[in-house]
């Protein structure tokens, strides 16, 4: 859909969503997720059980719950000056078993993907949270659409007004 001259307000899920995403399965450790949240720099995703159905989200906040639990250890290396929240570096021994079913968050936002934007934005601040998964109707993601994706559309929107 050519959301350039789409009204902002009739906008949905699909028009915004990302459609490229990372998905954790349940029950990877959580220094290889965080290791896989690192590469696809990204600070949270859906995680799927084995059929692929999001059953949660892990994000930044979970890794900091880890973390408080003393699982997290200090970087040996001092040229690394700048760290993610949810960063947990390679030369952490990946021996855990402590899971990423045991710290995601159990209740995930998820939208369909027709929903509109000004629905999802109400979403997001009653939820207090950055980011809801589009799901199809077998709640497999099929996308996300972060607080960052709604503010480009309203810019979008008024460039295209302040062009007229």
């Amino acid at each position: 859909m050519n959301t350039i001259r789409q009204p902002l307000l009739t906008r949905k899920a699909e028009d915004l969503m990302c459609r490229s995403l990372v998905l954790i399965p349940r029950q990877m450790s959580i220094p290889a997720a965080a290791h896989l949240l690192g590469l696809a720099k990204v600070s949270g995703a859906p995680v799927v059980d084995e059929e692929g159905r999001c059953i949660g989200v892990l994000s930044a906040s979970d890794f900091l719950h880890f973390a408080e639990k003393g699982k997290v250890h200090a970087h040996a290396h001092a040229a690394e000056s700048t760290v993610r929240a949810w960063q947990i570096f390679d030369d952490v021994k990946d021996d855990s078993r402590e899971i990423v079913e045991d710290y995601m968050n159990c209740d995930p936002v998820t939208v369909p993907p027709g929903m509109s934007i000004g629905k999802l934005a109400r979403m997001m601040i009653d939820a207090h949270i950055h980011r809801v998964i589009v799901v199809d109707e077998n709640d497999h993601p099929i996308g996300i659409v972060s607080s960052i994706d709604i503010l480009a559309a309203i810019a979008q929107a008024d460039s295209q007004y302040s062009s007229n």
